[in-house]
């Protein structure tokens, strides 16, 4: 009897899996974000640096891992959205590991210019080198669900429609977690294209920004680097445009500027030339690290004799500041000490700083994975610190001296809400009306206060308020 079965084709020889070292390190990135509570921003540098080191990168290659990285962070909400869809099982119920690859793919296809066939190629290839065969295969069938359609065909689907849930609607197509958009919102106030424009300027890459420290550099000095151009409101700053590396910068690597956001800057400038009855001899940085406002005081302190003392109570953090302030051309002291119970005499001071510690909702775009980890119940948690280190401000300044309350967030809970509270408790003391000390800055809103914006003036999302103390 003959044996009428079809012979067995020959069985594929296995095939290595190629490893692509931009996608490698990207997803070494979001792992890191995820695992440690890591920030890109952080992590990303050095992985950068020790790949370039080994040959593996050039520019355009740090470019795209850059790209693939904080794309991926900034519209997590969005993907997860869209890849819920493609999906069998709750998002929760993938390992996290997959869902990081299957991010990068959605960015890949929906964030970038990179054709969808090379996109899915890439990203299937990079699971079979960090997940194995099997779960490559997933992934696979994952991402050519994703690459059906657009990015604007799949808001059409997975976002709600605005008019019957306009907050989820933006939180999904804007890609925030819905609390934030609600408190951004109730910050911002005015109709929904002032709100979208705010969460669209979250989800932009910016620009890097120096600032010369008075004394030691000029923003003319700086302005002779490639692709520098002038701040816009302050200055001393300096924007590079086109990815320009502050660690290239002479000015940078010997102390003398530093990476500064300009709101940044406009807080300390403000501070500075705020109007004095008396003396203006001794200033006070609060609450001073990682030092960045604490070397801008200190050098326009030194412009006038003035001496600064700069405060931190983590003593890591008080080292970062006495780096930033080595240098300074005037008399400084840096000392590690809990702003709230102050390490020096009641109205010693004649200006006073006080940055405080919050939920750092006025910097997604450069810390975009802290929209993620934040929560509302952590407002309670700043709350007390924050209100306490206003108090103490005020009763270290002397009367006719000016505290400056500053925050990087605009939530209305850490900014108004703080200093209303604050200045119930304590009569002696006015607020005086900030804008005049931001000249050529628009949109500065009712005053007394100011509060800064990513959308309109190219910041972070600083807020200020300046306070005299007259009893």
């Amino acid at each position: 009897m003959s044996d009428t079965r079809r012979p067995r084709k020959p069985a594929k020889p296995y095939r290595r899996p190629q490893k692509d070292p931009v996608r490698v390190l990207a997803f070494e990135a979001l792992r890191a974000v995820d695992e440690r509570d890591a920030y890109a921003n952080l992590v990303l540098p050095p992985l950068l640096r020790k790949a370039r080191e080994k040959g593996d990168f050039d520019g355009r290659d740090a470019a795209l891992a850059t790209e693939l990285v904080y794309g991926t962070l900034r519209r997590q909400g969005t993907y997860d959205a869209i890849l819920a869809s493609c999906v069998d099982r709750p998002l929760r119920e993938v390992d996290p590991p997959v869902l990081d690859v299957l991010s990068l793919g959605a960015h890949q296809l929906l964030g970038t210019r990179i054709p969808s066939h090379a996109a899915v190629s890439a990203t299937v290839e990079l699971a079979r080198v960090v997940l194995g065969d099997g779960r490559a295969k997933f992934v696979n069938a994952v991402l050519r669900k994703v690459a059906r359609h657009d990015l604007d065909a799949w808001l059409e689907e997975v976002a709600p429609p605005y008019d019957e849930d306009p907050e989820d609607h933006l939180a999904v197509v804007h890609s925030h977690p819905r609390w934030v958009v609600s408190a951004l919102w109730d910050s911002l106030g005015g109709p929904r294209a002032g709100i979208e424009d705010l969460l669209e300027a979250d989800n932009e890459r910016p620009e890097v920004t120096l600032v010369a420290r008075p004394g030691r550099a000029t923003a003319a000095e700086l302005l002779r680097e490639d692709a520098a151009v002038p701040g816009r409101w302050s200055p001393y700053a300096v924007r590079l445009t086109e990815g320009g590396e502050p660690g290239a910068v002479d000015a940078v690597r010997e102390g003398r500027a530093g990476v500064q956001d300009e709101g940044s800057q406009l807080v300390a400038l403000a501070l500075a030339n705020a109007p004095l009855e008396g003396p203006d001899e001794k200033w006070l940085d609060g609450c001073a690290g990682p030092g960045g406002k604490a070397a801008l005081l200190a050098a326009l302190a030194a412009e006038r004799g003035a001496t600064l003392l700069a405060s931190e109570k983590q003593p890591h953090r008080a080292g970062l500041v006495a780096k930033a302030l080595a240098g300074n051309p005037g008399p400084y002291q840096v000392i590690a000490a809990d702003g709230t119970r102050p390490a020096w005499r009641p109205g010693s001071f004649d200006r006073v700083l006080v940055d405080v510690p919050c939920t750092g909702l006025g910097a997604l775009r450069r810390r975009p994975e802290a929209r993620w980890r934040r929560r509302p119940e952590d407002l309670d948690g700043f709350a007390p610190l924050q209100r306490g280190l206003l108090r103490t401000a005020l009763e270290s300044v002397r009367v006719g001296g000016v505290v400056g309350y500053a925050t990087c967030s605009p939530h209305l809970a850490e900014t108004r809400a703080v200093v209303t509270d604050v200045l119930k408790q304590f009569p002696g003391a006015e607020l005086i009306d900030a804008r005049p000390l931001l000249p050529g800055v628009p949109a500065l809103g009712d005053g007394p206060d100011v509060q800064l914006w990513p959308h309109l003036h190219g910041t972070d999302a600083m807020y200020l308020a300046l306070v005299r103390r007259t009893a």
